[in-house]
């Protein structure tokens, strides 16, 4: 009985360490079928280490091949140049001697009231372009520079010259004295899209080369700084600081799509407004100032105002953009197009102009000499024109005429006005009037009411009543220049 019990027992036992090794097995067996690619493909993105949690082995987000293939052609560029000190600025203030240094040998006593010399030292990044060494930077990196010298990230430090210089983009071009240098691919800036992810690679605070990470905050800024106003900024969050002008500002494929040039701080630090010339433009002034030394510019012969929505509504036009012609120069390519004051450019070579800026940018990236489509708004309909479009230079500045001396009246934009020869002269404002409180002042020169030229002042006052529901229309002169006015409605 014992017996039997016994080989019961050990039958049972038997049986229930099969099935645990079975069970065991069968576990093992669907945990390695049903992981085994998983762990495959996490071991081609990101070897664990050993003795590490598996926790670690999951996918990296990384921009490292970003980094690694453009950070080579990416540069440090330091100048040096003289600055003369007056010696107001130091003599008598031991911090500023300090400073500046103390050329008084022992025993001698210094002159004073005589201007010193000293060394200012600039620090910025540039871009190498071509592998035989031309490097895209800022002007105002390099300007008064008597020498360059560009740190490579290979450690070798060589000299470079100014090949030109461009201010009203605030780009450059140098050159070093090399062969097989990495180069950044200049990518297509118009292809950029706000929200896309950024890298901004340069020498901040000289800290050394750095990597910062953001998005494409805006498109198209201009900012109003520097010479000539050819601005049309990629803005970033990517922090941008003393140092980086000059450097790249790169897209997640490896390529430049901008040149980073400004930051925006009431704090002289960055707060995550940043700037950049877009690849495109930066294109175009390199090969222009690698051929000719300068940059070669294409004109209309136009001034040009925005179209706000008073003057959208004053000329009757079914959306706000644009820029309207206020002054034609004579002789002009637009001249000779049959351009005409008052008319609305709506598109440039068929890319829209929302704004005066893009306008400008649009003409300067044309090539002098070229035809160029314009799509107008004239009385309210939509006219093609062809232009041959000329060479930038300087423009003349009309002179004001004389001034007339005819009565005066004072009218209901509150404002007193005397009759000249091609239209009526402001002599008095009423500073809480409806016309100052659109912008216009004493001096002012208006030719044009509502589209129609102003002959009297009875003219003018019977213009102003007719239009009493919807904003006046006024063609303005300020200094040689002209441009539209509106001057809303009265609310009394």
């Amino acid at each position: 009985m014992n017996i039997k019990r016994f080989s019961i027992r050990a039958s049972l036992v038997a049986g229930a360490a099969a099935v645990l090794i079975s069970g065991a097995a069968w576990h093992g067996l669907a945990a390695t079928s049903t992981s085994a690619p998983t762990a495959t493909a996490q071991t081609t993105q990101a070897p664990v280490v050993a003795g590490h949690s598996a926790a670690l082995t999951g996918s990296r987000d990384s921009y490292a091949d970003v980094v690694k293939a453009v950070a080579p052609a990416v540069v440090t560029i330091r100048v040096d140049g003289k600055a003369t000190a007056s010696p107001a600025q130091f003599d008598g203030d031991d911090f500023f001697r300090r400073f500046f240094g103390d050329d008084d040998q022992p025993g001698q006593r210094r002159q004073r009231n005589v201007p010193r010399s000293f060394r200012q030292h600039g620090l910025g990044s540039g871009v190498v372009v071509t592998s035989d060494g031309y490097i895209l930077t800022n002007n105002h990196v390099v300007d008064g520079a008597d020498k360059i010298h560009i740190d490579l990230t290979d450690g070798r430090t060589l000299e470079a010259k100014v090949i030109g210089t461009d201010k009203a983009s605030d780009l450059a071009l140098v050159k070093v004295n090399a062969t097989n240098l990495p180069v950044a691919p200049l990518g297509n800036s118009d292809a950029a899209q706000v929200g896309d992810v950024v890298l901004a690679i340069g020498n901040p605070l000289n800290v050394g080369q750095t990597v910062t990470m953001g998005i494409v905050s805006a498109k198209g800024r201009s900012t109003g700084s520097g010479e000539g106003g050819y601005q049309d900024f990629l803005q970033t969050d990517a922090p941008i600081n003393h140092g980086n002008s000059g450097g790249a500002l790169v897209n997640t494929k490896g390529e430049v799509i901008g040149i980073n040039a400004e930051m925006l701080s009431p704090v002289d630090a960055n707060i995550g407004i940043g700037f950049a010339i877009p690849s495109n433009m930066a294109r175009h002034v390199m090969d222009d100032l690698k051929k000719d030394g300068r940059v070669r510019r294409a004109q209309l012969g136009i001034e040009v105002q925005p179209v706000t929505s008073d003057l959208a509504d004053s000329l009757g036009l079914k959306k706000v953009g644009g820029a309207i012609i206020g002054k034609v120069t004579p002789d002009s390519a637009a001249d000779r197009a049959g351009l005409k004051r008052g008319d609305v450019i709506l598109s440039f070579n068929g890319q829209p102009v929302s704004d005066i800026n893009s306008l400008r940018n649009h003409v300067a990236d044309s090539q002098p000499g070229s035809s160029a489509s314009v799509v107008i708004n004239r009385d309210g309909a939509e006219k093609t024109v062809t232009v041959k479009l000329d060479e930038a230079g300087k423009g003349e500045v009309a002179s004001r005429g004389e001034r007339g001396f005819e009565s005066n009246d004072k009218a209901s934009l509150g404002i007193s006005v005397e009759k000249r020869r091609d239209g009526l002269v402001i002599t008095d404002i009423d500073p809480d009037g409806r016309a100052a409180d659109a912008g216009l002042e004493r001096g002012d020169v208006i030719h044009e009411v509502n589209r129609k030229a102003v002959e009297s002042v009875e003219d003018l006052r019977a213009a102003v009543r007719a239009r009493s529901d919807r904003p006046v229309l006024l063609l303005v002169e300020r200094d040689g220049h002209t441009r539209y006015i509106t001057v809303r409605p009265s609310n009394g």
